[in-house]
């Protein structure tokens, strides 16, 4: 993800252009009629101030583990005016208490392979402990399926990603799904998405 800084400290990411309407398709069928949901490593903010805009009857709670990354969240969210979408909490999803104790859906958007295995474990670890009954954890990115990469791509995608950090990396779908399981949340759908990408629902 490249990002850049604008005047008024709020980062931008070209991906968030590009990704937004097909997953906001997604998030308007599977999210509650209301309720809280947390976004975990909500990056520059975009998709937070987007996607709060498009469900108003929601409250959007962003959070991150990075300062840079909560200071342009907080700039997005002063510029949108959006009243449903919360101020930015510090959370890392890899530890195992959360400033957060219950809410009705997670998302987690391009988080899974550029992270630490850890952070994976974590968010699962969370999920199983926060959401409420018949709660969502929606997952959006690239990942392979038993064991083998869905295009060219995404194989070359993986190998940057560990060229950058040895611990981030395009994960297995089923490794996630199956860790999933051990924390009570169910792989209700997985949806082809643009680029070789792939929505995850998950329900509690």
């Amino acid at each position: 993800m490249t990002e850049s800084q604008n005047s008024d400290r709020g980062l931008t990411a070209p991906s968030v252009a590009r990704n937004r309407d097909p997953i906001l398709a997604v998030l308007r069928r599977i999210l509650p009629r209301a309720g809280t949901v947390l976004e975990i490593a909500s990056g520059t903010g975009e998709h937070a101030v987007y996607f709060a805009a498009a469900l108003p009857h929601l409250k959007w709670q962003p959070s991150d583990c990075e300062e840079q990354a909560l200071s342009s969240i907080a700039a997005h969210r002063a510029a949108s005016g959006l009243p449903n979408l919360l101020a930015p909490l510090t959370l890392d999803a890899s530890s195992p208490e959360w400033t957060v104790e219950r809410v009705d859906a997670l998302v987690a958007i391009n988080m899974v392979h550029i992270s630490p295995w850890r952070a994976t474990q974590g968010l699962m670890a969370g999920a199983g402990r926060v959401l409420t009954p018949g709660g969502v954890l929606y997952l959006y990115g690239a990942y392979k399926e038993n064991g083998a990469h869905s295009a060219p791509s995404n194989e070359a995608f993986d190998s940057d990603l560990k060229r950058r950090n040895p611990e981030w990396g395009v994960r297995d779908l089923e490794e996630v799904t199956e860790l999933a399981r051990a924390h009570g949340l169910v792989l209700a759908e997985r949806i082809s998405m643009p680029a070789n990408n792939l929505s995850l629902i998950f329900r509690r």
